[in-house]
């Protein structure tokens, strides 16, 4: 049924969680994972000095949660990729889940009082303009 699944992550504790949900379901369905971490800089330290580093070390800092991930996931017997991928993250997680036809979406929610903090406004976003089913994860 499902070819390729992205995984969303964020780094929050909850990524565990969705990790083994994500790993469980792609050995069941003999689906690849891709794991994508999208970060953004706040656009008005572009100016000042020290930009690059402070890009640098945001770039380092996902590449190693994707990392981590990816490995989890390949220890556990599923195949896995990551990518990470900068600016707003519904927007990114869209992209990356067209660029690589995926079959399903899964990611977090937030867990709060309103429906807006419960799902969480990324994961409202991505449900509401994903071309493909999204499962989310308390």
């Amino acid at each position: 049924m499902f070819k390729r699944i992205l995984l969303a992550t964020d780094g929050s504790p909850a990524v565990e969680r969705i990790v083994l949900y994500a790993g469980h379901l792609a050995r069941v369905e003999g689906a690849e994972l891709v794991v994508v971490h999208a970060y953004e800089l706040p656009p008005a330290y572009a100016t000042v000095e020290g930009f690059e580093q402070l890009q640098e070390s945001y770039q380092r800092l996902a590449r190693a949660l994707v990392d981590d991930v990816v490995r989890q996931l390949r220890e556990d017997g599923a195949q896995a990729l990551g990518e990470v991928r900068t600016g707003p993250a519904a927007v990114a997680i869209l992209a990356a889940a067209a660029d690589h036809d995926s079959d399903l979406i899964v990611m977090g929610t937030r867990g709060h009082g309103s429906v807006q903090e419960m799902i969480g406004s990324v994961s409202a976003q991505v449900l509401r303009f994903a071309r493909c089913p999204v499962l989310q994860v308390q």
